[in-house]
């Protein structure tokens, strides 16, 4: 069965741009595991971190993908790509190389505590929504409703388009 998968892209240590496309080539450039396969990739944004610790901006991209994994194969994918890019776990919404959050699987609805879905604060960010909207317009949040809709409830928090750094595509790192 092939769901479409979202997933969050965000980086604010080292240089953020190769670890975005460093990430995407993981997930689905040429050599990647089976299971995914790149549909649309965002533009990149520059946001503010939320919550946590005083840390740096993050460059924040959102890939869509055509995705045959069952959940937690995709979770197990996505957290091993971080552990590549040398994700810490220390200090919750603190600074790391490397985040990829897994924001809907299709229309898969769970409550299981390793993986929501869809994600419980997906609706609340912009740093998610903005990218999402701009690689799939008519975009729905599973159980929240459109992606554009939602959007317009947080058009106050910052997310800067960066339309000076070249966009990350499947492949261009490899």
């Amino acid at each position: 069965m092939v769901r479409t998968a979202v997933l969050a892209l965000g980086s604010n240590m080292g240089d953020r741009m190769a670890t975005l496309q460093g990430a995407v080539d993981a997930l689905v450039g040429p050599g990647a595991a089976p299971g995914l396969r790149a549909a649309a990739v965002s533009p990149v944004y520059e946001t503010a971190p939320v919550g946590g610790p005083e840390q740096g901006p993050y460059l924040n991209a959102v890939l869509v993908a055509d995705c045959t994994l069952a959940p937690h194969e995709l979770l197990a994918r996505t957290q091993e790509v971080e552990k590549r890019f040398h994700r810490v776990r220390e200090v919750r919404w603190g600074p790391r190389t490397l985040d990829v959050d897994i924001i809907a699987l299709g229309d898969e609805l769970s409550g299981d505590p390793d993986l929501t879905l869809p994600h419980p604060r997906a609706h609340e960010r912009a740093f998610v929504l903005r990218p999402w909207a701009d690689a799939d317009p008519g975009a729905v949040l599973p159980g929240r409703g459109p992606v554009a809709d939602l959007l317009a409830a947080v058009a106050d928090q910052g997310a800067d388009r960066r339309d000076d750094l070249e966009r990350v595509r499947p492949g261009r790192g490899a």
